[in-house]
This record gives C-alpha cells, structure tokens and sequence, in this order.
C-alpha cells in the first residue's frame, strides 16, 4: 500500500472514507461508487470491499458472491459475475503479483448500520493471490499479509 494513503490495518472505515484516503473523492463531495471493487490506476491498487451477509435487496439472487474466511491469513472471494479469469481484470488479479499491483481487503459482516448510516468495513490489509478455481465468477483465495483480528475472524466465519 502506498506510505501517503491514510489507513490503519484493523481499523473501520465507511465507503467515502476509504475513497478519500485515495483522493478519489473530497470529503465535502462524497461519491457514488456501489460495487464492492475498485481499481485505483493510479496507485496500481484493487479495492476489494466484501459484505460478507448478503443482503436479497442489495444483492442479485443470480449472483450470489461466496465470500468467506478460510483461516486467519486467507480468504474466498468470488470477482464479479462479468469477469473471467481471461479478462484483463482477471488477469490483473491472477497475476497481482507478478504484475506489481496491490490488492487492498475490507471486509464488513453486514450492510446494517447503527443508525448513523452503513456499517463501516474492517480494512484486512494488502492480500496475495494464491489460488483459483472457476469462471464468471472466478473464486479466488487471498492470503493476506497480516492474520485477522481473532475476534473478528470468529464472528465472520459464523457470519458466513
């Protein structure tokens, strides 16, 4: 991740805030972004925000992502439907890497918030390719480069 972005690995971050730390909203003006993937040219960075209970009113009966802990260090996440493992997204993933991009993971349990608005993402840090297997969606595993919070890594494998 680049020194100048303004993260905190383990920390909880809305949507508009993760985008601000990248510059790519101002924070009097937030953005419009909904997909739970973002590709930052710019820093060579993937934004992957995972909500890990679907929501049926937030999310196509036709897609149903299957994004989960394995263990502490790696995860399963499903790319979106549209994208093959060909693809020059897939292939950006496949080989992150090789490439020299980074892959940024937020992952929250839900959508639901306290009140104040959405529930804010857990920001896992910067995660490798390890494996996949499948096409639209490709099912990739993650090893991430600092173990979960245990807590956390509890709740969500129940969550999921």
């Amino acid at each position: 991740m680049p020194a100048e972005v303004p993260l905190s690995l383990h920390a909880r971050y809305t949507r508009d805030e993760i985008l601000a730390a990248f510059g790519s909203i101002s924070p009097d003006r937030p953005g419009s972004w909904r997909e739970g993937v973002k590709w930052l040219p710019e820093y060579r960075t993937d934004l992957l925000m995972v909500t890990l209970k679907k929501s049926e009113k937030r999310f196509s009966p036709s897609t149903p992502y299957r994004d989960y802990p394995i263990s502490p260090d790696l995860f399963h996440w499903e790319s979106q439907s549209v994208t093959s493992a060909s693809s020059p997204t897939g292939q950006r993933y496949l080989n992150q890497k090789r490439d020299g991009s980074t892959v940024l993971l937020l992952v929250r349990e839900n959508s639901i918030g306290d009140g104040m608005g959405a529930s804010p993402f857990l920001f896992l840090g910067a995660a490798d390719y390890e494996r996949h297997e499948r096409e639209r969606p490709i099912a990739i595993v993650w090893r991430l480069r600092t173990h979960m919070p245990p807590d956390f890594f509890k709740s969500a494998r129940a969550v999921a």
